[in-house]
């Protein structure tokens, strides 16, 4: 208070509310939550209704006790301090996004699902919209998405979880540039319906979606798609007959993610993907028709080597242990991978036999290969392959890649390494071998992860042991970081 007197005495007075109304409402959009901004109305009057200029952010999440002691007293609650806000939010002039978790889809709650859809979409015209129903429904019981929803011209970003979508006329979502949905089951149709009417769409996520046969993406702004499958017990609640396999045609799509479980086959042809430039698979199959486990793993690797097969001519690849572990056993059984045209290639590995045949392996049919990552962040072998693990033969497959010519690799990271280096044969054998046969090799950075507040002695010692390996390359440096 004796400052402020001191200013106003100097006849300085609010500097801060004699700038601009521009340079106001940007400090004002840095405010991450509506509440925040409202807040300022109470400076001066001067600041009284200049909020309602800001485009704001609306989030409300979930309650913070857990699901068991949800009440449906504390959900009605919960349900009412939403509306009442969103009541004195109708005299914003902006609400960019609108972000809601209901706890779990009530029928009762129907109309007040309705209200926040209604709200987003026609009163505010948001250009972000999410709602997530945060527990899982059996698909016959989860929230309907209203039909008035699927017009709407300012949406540029919608995610959906535990929501049904079936469009009964077109779908106008002519803003629409990312598309996010899951936990629910879509027929063709309805997919086709969605996608036609989102002519601007460059992002397609579906996480968790079942009954789709069918994916046809035909136009070229659609540059991503998306497909994840990561709660293996989601599938638990669904019937056999939704467990489909998927066939993809998407010859604009540049960048494809396959990542979680797949209980199905998702079916590529390199000739329906033409246009891919980057994968990600990082994967599991489990696939669930088949009882007997030496046919389904017998299936599994037929479908692994197809899969591959189909994004042969990406330039950026990353692949999970399963594929790592699965390419070994594959030339053992005398299958020979096309050579690859990936410039950079990203391999999540879990450090065990398997891995660092299949890391050979793919160096082997990688001649172009420009950028190497392997990533050890705590990724677990495939029990289903244990039996395959056989030190002799891996040794074997070794000594026939040893002779193996790196010419383009510039680039190799080893990242989120943990554990005792020391005595580990493989990982030297592995440094070594980049070291000797990458002829063109500029930098080897290796990152250790370790706990406590000093570097182990063992850690040391193996850097020591890394830069006294022979090198192809003269100009080749290895840094050895640690976090």
């Amino acid at each position: 208070m004796e400052m402020q007197r001191k200013i106003m005495a100097s006849g300085e007075g609010d500097r801060l509310s004699d700038l601009p109304d521009a340079i106001l409402l940007y400090i004002l959009s840095m405010l991450l939550e509506g509440k925040e901004v409202v807040r300022t109305s109470v400076l001066s009057q001067r600041w009284r209704f200049l909020w309602k200029s800001v485009a704001v952010s609306l989030n409300f999440g979930v309650l913070n006790y857990p699901y068991d002691e949800r009440t449906k007293k504390k959900i009605l609650a919960f349900v009412a301090s939403i509306n009442r806000e969103l009541h004195y939010w109708r005299s914003c002039e902006k609400i960019k996004a609108f972000s809601v978790f209901p706890v779990k889809y009530k029928e009762y709650l129907v109309k007040d699902y309705d209200f926040w859809v209604h709200f987003a979409m026609k009163v505010a015209n948001v250009e972000e919209f999410t709602l997530k129903f945060c527990i899982i429904n059996f698909p016959d019981y989860v929230y309907k998405f209203p039909q008035f929803a699927y017009k709407n011209t300012s949406l540029r970003n919608l995610v959906l979880r535990n929501c049904g979508l079936n469009p009964s006329g077109s779908v106008n979502w002519s803003s629409l540039v990312s598309l996010s949905i899951g936990r629910l089951k879509l027929t063709d149709c309805a997919m086709e319906k969605i996608l036609s009417g989102c002519p601007k769409l460059e992002s397609l996520e579906l996480d968790n979606v079942l009954g789709i046969r069918r994916l046809v993406i035909s136009s070229v702004k659609l540059r991503k798609l998306i497909i994840l499958n990561d709660e293996i017990t989601y599938y638990n609640q669904w019937h056999e007959e939704d467990i489909l396999p998927l066939e993809i045609f998407a010859p604009y799509i540049q960048n494809l993610v396959l990542s979680g479980f797949l209980y199905n086959e998702i079916r590529l042809q390199q000739s329906n993907v033409a246009s891919l430039v980057t994968a990600v698979l990082h994967l599991n199959v489990d696939f669930v028709e088949f009882k007997d486990e030496e046919e389904k793993l017998e299936k599994e690797f037929r479908y692994l080597k197809e899969l591959l097969l189909s994004v042969g001519h990406v330039e950026n690849l990353e692949l999970g242990p399963l594929c790592i572990e699965c390419f070994p056993i594959l030339e053992l059984r005398g299958w020979r991978s096309p050579l690859s045209g990936c410039k950079f290639l990203k391999l999540n590995a879990a450090l065990k036999h398997l891995d660092f045949a299949g890391i050979y392996s793919f160096l082997q049919s990688s001649s172009d290969l420009e950028t190497l990552v392997i990533d050890w962040n705590n990724h677990k072998p495939i029990d289903r392959l244990l039996s395959f693990t056989k030190e002799v033969e891996q040794s074997r497959r070794f000594e026939a890649h040893k002779n193996c010519s790196l010419l383009h690799l510039k680039t190799i990271k080893i990242i989120n390494f943990h554990g005792k280096l020391s005595g580990n044969d493989l990982v030297l054998r592995l440094v070594k071998y980049l070291l000797e046969n990458a002829t063109v090799l500029e930098k080897l950075v290796i990152v250790a992860k370790y706990e406590g507040s000093d570097v182990p002695r063992d850690y040391v010692e193996v850097e020591q042991e890394f830069l006294s390996f022979p090198r192809s390359s003269l100009h080749a440096s290895v840094v050895f970081c640690y976090r």
